[in-house]
């Protein structure tokens, strides 16, 4: 009876299964686990992990680690974040961002840049934050996004996080565009839809895009395209 033989690890992907860390710019629309994904199936390493979700209509930073590093992905989750977006006035949506449709408008008019600039002050430091009703954290084992989108209401905790620097860098109402740097465990569309009601108004999240994650730059971040066709061209490469 033949026995079948274990086929001979490509260096490449072993390199990878001894450890990375890769810095990926995440697409639009991509979960983070689609990033994980698409990189297990291009590397086909055996253990391929994020440190850090990434909302789906969110880009930028995602640390992925593969290999022995995947040991270190808390340790990298700890680490504080930085994000650049748009916060819009004038209305809310359900998911607090772009997932869902708008329930309510209200007018602008009054709102002036002094006002959004206290108020960016005023959640600036250790706050107690409510996540979104659209997001992963369970409750009674099931997620609270699934409850949402099947109209059900599950019963949410504030937590605290930090916003240790949130910075307003320009205003083109209803637009307001910002930078924040935060611990840990922050939502940035919570942090969005409480500037609205600290201007006794409705904001959402439009953009956003996470910047840095420690020491980790998105800068220094490859295209998820790019990286898959590089490694592509390295396992093809037999005198590798």
């Amino acid at each position: 009876m033949n026995q079948k033989k274990d086929l001979p690890i490509h260096p490449v992907t072993q390199e990878f299964n001894e450890g990375k860390v890769l810095l990926i710019n995440k697409p639009k629309e991509w979960t983070s686990f689609d990033v994980v994904n698409k990189l297990r199936y291009a590397t086909k390493a055996k253990k391929v992990g994020h440190a850090g979700t990434l909302d789906p209509l969110a880009t930028g930073l995602v640390i992925i680690c593969t290999g022995k590093f995947t040991k270190r992905i808390d340790e990298f989750q700890a680490q504080e974040k930085e994000y650049t977006g748009i916060i819009t006035l004038g209305a809310t949506r359900p998911s607090y961002d772009m997932e869902t449709e708008i329930d309510q408008e209200y007018p602008t008019d009054h709102i002036t840049e002094e006002m959004i600039h206290t108020a960016a002050q005023n959640y600036t430091g250790v706050i107690e934050q409510m996540p979104p009703a659209y997001s992963a954290i369970k409750v009674g084992g099931k997620r609270s996004y699934k409850a949402a989108r099947e109209g059900k209401t599950l019963e949410l905790k504030t937590r605290q996080v930090e916003i240790k620097e949130f910075e307003i860098t320009s205003i083109e109402m209803p637009d307001v565009h910002f930078r924040v740097v935060c611990s840990k465990g922050t939502y940035i569309r919570s942090l969005a839809f409480d500037i609205g009601k600290a201007l006794n108004n409705g904001a959402y999240l439009s953009n956003l895009c996470r910047t840095r994650i420690g020491e980790f730059l998105l800068a220094d971040a490859e295209e998820v395209s790019e990286f898959v066709e590089k490694v592509k061209v390295q396992l093809a490469d037999k005198s590798t």
